[in-house]
């Protein structure tokens, strides 16, 4: 069994591997032309794959996101939910027909709002993935009462929760499970613009060998006052450049100096770019921030063979999920806004032909309770998340849903749902598609080798 402090064995053998591939890359200059980008992608894989983190930020309330229908779960569900439950003659519009049906007459509908992640649900463009969470070790409620296994550290807490999703370990992690494979797949990764963040500094993306480029919904983030006079001198703009690009004598200096010669490089390669590649066609709602940010990612995928990009991994997020109160005035509108957003993101990967190249999954701190606070719900375990793409087994869920009778071991005390998969199996399924070797996945999911199964099938 794996324990997260058995753990380093593993990273020293990553580190040593991705050593390996980091120092041959430091030979190179460190502002790579575009065409030089171009030919160390051309020399690895001859496919393109991306794929994109959509991380719900506050903990994402799966009881009113995937609500029962039927009659018998849904009363249950209204039973435990006082004050909060979606009435059930508001979701016939949503209710999902998996080609295999959920035993015991279980039928799920999706928020109301949630009419366009239904249609790519229906046409096999969309799977769901039941009841996951952050786990060491297949988990019961007595093997938790007798603490007789190890569990995930810091339960419930919003910044460690999002960490372990994003990295398997608690805050203070240094890299994310999608930097990490991509420091794997080295040779089909080597660009500085195969880690893309459209929402600041994001813990997924970090690895060893490769670092983060950020941008903006609207584009690259130019250092401004290299471009634009300062308090009104340009000669004042000409001294900012000079010093912070200067090749001053110690080493600390030559790697900064070096540090934003790259951002300057970066910035100036992309939005050439962005610029030459052809307008989107597919409408994005840009009152939708989650759909900005998606647009962005798109058009980055419109330019991949300008930038020379064989592998990318993405982060956007959306924030406003923790929902302690307030949840049917709020949460309505998210799912609108994921929904909205996702279904315009798989729309434009149809238009640019990548539709089976491109995945994007759902990610968030944790879930929520099923029963009711009163006016809204608080911090759980388990939750539901959806992956699309055309590569997706779509139209199915996948995993084991929970009841609705919180009497039952599936759930502890207050309605928190004990996760029946672990985020590790769901990240090493997508580390799979991506490229990531059977022998390499507990380097990119270290608590895989504890799961029997190691392939959850969405993908």
């Amino acid at each position: 069994m794996t324990h997260p402090s058995s753990s380093q064995a593993a990273r020293r053998e990553f580190l040593r591997r991705t050593g390996r591939l980091g120092m041959a890359g430091m030979a190179s200059p460190w502002a790579l032309s575009l065409a030089a980008m171009g030919n160390a992608a051309a020399a690895g894989a001859s496919d393109y794959k991306a794929m994109v983190c959509v991380f719900l930020a506050g903990g994402n309330d799966q009881g009113n996101m995937l609500v029962p229908y039927d009659n018998a779960n849904h009363a249950r569900y209204a039973s435990v939910r006082t004050g909060i439950s979606i009435a059930r003659d508001t979701l016939t519009a949503t209710v999902l027909s998996p080609a295999t049906p959920l035993g015991d007459g279980l039928q799920l509908a999706l928020a109301p709002p949630m009419t366009r992640l239904k249609k790519l649900f229906d046409a096999g463009q969309a799977a769901v993935q039941l009841n996951v969470g952050p786990l060491v070790v297949p988990t019961t409620l007595a093997q938790i009462k007798a603490q007789s296994v190890p569990l995930p550290a810091r339960l419930f807490s919003h910044n460690d929760q999002q960490s372990t999703w994003q990295s398997s370990s608690p805050e203070g992690s240094v890299t994310g499970w999608g930097g990490r494979m991509v420091d794997l797949l080295s040779a089909q990764s080597n660009s500085a613009f195969t880690c893309m963040s459209v929402t600041g500094n994001s813990l997924y993306l970090a690895g060893d060998t490769h670092t983060t480029c950020q941008l903006s919904a609207s584009g690259p983030v130019p250092i401004s006052s290299l471009f634009n006079p300062v308090y009104g001198s340009a000669a004042t703009r000409a001294a900012v450049a000079a010093l912070v690009t200067r090749d001053a004598g110690g080493t600390m200096e030559r790697e900064y100096a070096k540090v934003v010669a790259q951002s300057i490089q970066n910035e100036q390669t992309l939005r050439t770019a962005l610029a030459s590649a052809a307008p989107l066609a597919t409408p994005f709602d840009p009152a939708n921030s989650l759909a900005a940010q998606l647009k962005m990612v798109a058009r980055m995928i419109a330019c991949r063979e300008q930038l020379g990009v064989k592998r990318q991994v993405f982060m956007v997020t959306l924030g406003g999920f923790d929902t302690h109160d307030f949840l049917l005035a709020n949460h309505p509108g998210l799912m609108a806004k994921v929904s909205d957003a996702l279904g315009a993101f798989y729309d434009a990967t149809v238009e640019l032909g990548v539709a089976s190249n491109v995945t994007a999954f759902t990610a968030s701190d944790f879930g929520r309770t099923l029963v009711s606070n009163g006016d809204g719900s608080d911090h759980g375990w388990g939750s539901h998340h959806f992956v699309v793409g055309g590569a997706v087994r779509g139209g199915k869920f996948y995993g084991q849903a929970p009841s609705t009778d919180i009497t039952t071991p599936q759930y502890l005390s207050g309605g928190v749902l004990l996760p029946t998969t672990s985020v590790d199996q769901y990240s090493a399924t997508l580390a799979r598609w991506f490229g990531v070797s059977s022998s390499d996945l507990a380097l990119v999911a270290p608590s895989l080798p504890n799961f029997d199964v190691k392939n959850l099938g969405f993908v």
